[in-house]
């Protein structure tokens, strides 16, 4: 790979992957402009690395060197703050809001509060997977967690979900303050 085409392989990823990589370390920092910092961090290694050794594997690369960044900067700083809902619902999004019914939005923003009910590495493979759409080897890459393990953290947190969501159902969440479960 020559210098040109070099430079837009880096181009295209940038503009494929910069979006989702700084919605993802916003969930883990809790502060846009840390993540994007987080981000930029992860584009110079990129620049630094070799395209043949990570083209395959580009995304969850991406992911993994993000989420070692973030976990180094909450080493320095001994405190990671997770994303509340007022700072999730100040997050701006690249993407234009789809046209949804009230009760959509309610429900949306009902997942948004019982995912915060559940365990960090849980909301984080949940995210991953239905967030942004990697899979669970790609997840794995990520979090360092094997297959396997990706597997049932997914089927724990979806079945815990779902119990959350029948307690909500019944009127027993709606108006609870957001914990975490166990």
């Amino acid at each position: 790979m020559d210098d040109r085409q070099r430079a837009e392989w880096i181009e295209a990823v940038i503009a494929r992957y910069e979006g989702p990589l700084i919605r993802y370390a916003t969930h883990l920092t809790g502060r846009v402009e840390t993540a994007r910092d987080v981000v930029q961090d992860a584009f110079f290694k990129l620049c630094e690395a070799d395209p043949a050794a990570v083209s395959e594997h580009v995304g969850a690369w991406l992911y993994r060197v993000c989420r070692n960044r973030v976990i180094d900067l909450s080493r320095k700083d001994r405190a990671m703050r997770p994303l509340d809902d007022e700072k999730l619902a100040a997050t701006a999004s690249e993407e234009p809001p789809p046209a949804l019914s009230l009760e959509a939005k309610e429900s949306g923003a009902l997942v948004v509060r019982l995912l915060a009910r559940l365990p960090e590495r849980h909301q984080e493979v949940v995210r991953l997977k239905f967030q942004e759409g990697l899979s669970y080897r790609e997840i794995a890459t990520v979090t360092g967690q094997s297959v396997t393990n990706v597997g049932f953290l997914l089927h724990s947190a979806l079945r815990k979900l779902r119990e959350l969501w029948a307690e909500a159902e019944r009127g027993g969440i709606a108006a609870a303050p957001a914990r975490s479960v166990p």
